[in-house]
């Protein structure tokens, strides 16, 4: 993801995010079925389930139903410090449709935007794929592999996010690695980005109650002393207007909890241990302004499916990752990802350490990506296993224009890598795309992974 992050805006009290199991809501992952290949045409289903991150749960004192977090502060008498808040807040079971909007069928998983339970209206949502049984989060190693999905994003505007992408967390959510950790991944703990995220409230087992600052535009969200880093893989973040993949690097090889510079925060983006502007392919970005879109040659007014292909240097599972390839198919139709058209820039229709090279000298962008390590880091980090995030978000920081305007708004819209989209400048502010588009949806589907060749 490209800025800072705050994915769990709920308008509820009883929001908040913790590290004991609660009783008063029975957890019930939704199943999920996806498939995997071994050649064209043969391919075996999987039985998986699906788990609501912990950031939109609700948190609650272990001796009663108390909230241990309300509207976007903590309460003191139960969470004075990290360690006693941990233990003193339970995080309980979700009722997925009824108040997250969250529903599956068959291979099909459909998050809603905007979701009027019966004790409150929910924002978003991010959920993760379980292992076949159901313990743990699914570990995908994509080496010399491709990824394959549909995508029905018709009914996502301007300033919202449908992403499906991988992080590196740990596969038990953190529960053997941090003995404050007991909900561990049936509850969806341990989330990490590249971004560092400070409104993570849990890291390691402990609150991130420390010097804990409520945000000023969102009366859901906030920010803590530490961050929560790890590689990040956005194979697909998106809407009917835009869309993007782009590969992030850490120095870092699992889920590290940050502070102070090693963050990256503010003007010291560039000096964290994470690559937080990562190398994207953004077709509209890269000079193809008829690729995507209503009506063009990927027509996002209906289901698509999208096809991201990681290749090594040697063709092996063994070697050293060396470009990810994009193709679509819709309509049965295979169709070529579409190809840069900038100043300064050769023709490359794929993500190789020579185009993000010279993608970030043409638009004058710093290269922390190569800094950290580039495609070689990216493999690294899926021989280690990485995990499945679905989501669908607005933008507090950003108004989401990184995504599908023009960004930043302090340079020309025709200086080259400024315009990524269609979409007005006023566009995603998170109070009016809640309003205005609050039944918005997304719907992935039909996920296949296998060799290169096996899953279209």
């Amino acid at each position: 993801m490209f800025p800072s992050l705050a994915l769990f805006a709920l308008s509820f009290a009883a929001i908040a995010y913790g590290q004991q199991v609660g009783t008063l809501t029975t957890e019930t992952h939704p199943k999920m079925t996806i498939q995997k290949c071994t050649a064209k045409n043969s391919c075996s289903t999987e039985q998986h389930s699906i788990v609501l991150d912990s950031n939109w749960r609700w948190l609650h004192s272990t001796s009663g139903s108390n909230n241990c977090y309300t509207g976007n502060t903590w309460d003191t008498s139960l969470c004075p410090n990290p360690t006693t808040c941990a233990k003193n807040c339970a995080l309980d079971g979700a009722d997925y449709s009824g108040t997250y909007g969250i529903t599956t069928s068959g291979n099909a998983l459909t998050l809603k935007f905007v979701t009027h339970g019966p004790y409150s209206t929910n924002i978003g949502s991010r959920v993760y794929l379980m292992d076949t049984a159901d313990s743990k989060y699914q570990l995908f190693n994509l080496k010399n592999q491709e990824f394959t999905f549909d995508i029905d994003m018709s009914q996502l505007p301007c300033g919202l996010n449908g992403a499906l992408y991988f992080v590196g967390m740990d596969a038990d959510g953190g529960t053997s690695r941090f003995s404050g950790n007991k909900a561990g991944a049936k509850y969806g703990t341990g989330y990490c980005d590249t971004q560092c995220p400070h409104d993570i409230k849990f890291i390691n087992g402990e609150a991130n109650v420390l010097n804990w600052t409520p945000s000023a535009n969102d009366s859901n969200a906030g920010t803590g002393h530490y961050g929560a880093c790890c590689n990040e893989m956005d194979v697909w973040e998106a809407n009917s207007m835009g869309a993007a993949y782009t590969p992030h690097v850490c120095s870092v090889s699992t889920q590290t909890r940050c502070e102070g510079n090693d963050c990256g925060d503010g003007s010291n983006r560039y000096g964290g241990i994470c690559d937080k502007d990562g190398c994207d392919f953004n077709s509209w970005r890269m000079g193809d302004q008829t690729f995507l879109g209503p009506g063009k040659k990927i027509n996002t007014s209906s289901k698509f499916t999208v096809v991201t292909q990681f290749v090594t240097n040697n063709n092996s599972t063994s070697g050293t990752l060396s470009e990810i390839r994009r193709l679509y198919v819709q309509n049965g139709v295979v169709i070529a990802n579409s190809k840069t058209a900038v100043s300064g820039l050769s023709a490359y229709d794929s993500i190789t350490d020579a185009f993000c090279n010279a993608q970030k000298t043409a638009f004058g962008d710093t290269n922390s990506f190569e800094k950290l390590g580039g495609l070689k880091q990216m493999g690294a980090a899926f021989d280690k296993g990485m995990t499945l995030v679905m989501s669908i978000w607005d933008d507090h920081t950003a108004n989401m224009l990184w995504l599908d305007s023009n960004y930043p708004l302090d340079k020309s819209a025709s200086t080259p890598g400024v315009s990524r989209g269609p979409c007005s400048t006023s566009s995603g502010v998170p109070a009016n795309v809640e309003s205005q588009s609050p039944g918005a949806t997304v719907v992935f589907s039909n996920i296949k992974y296998g060799p290169i060749g096996s899953t279209y």
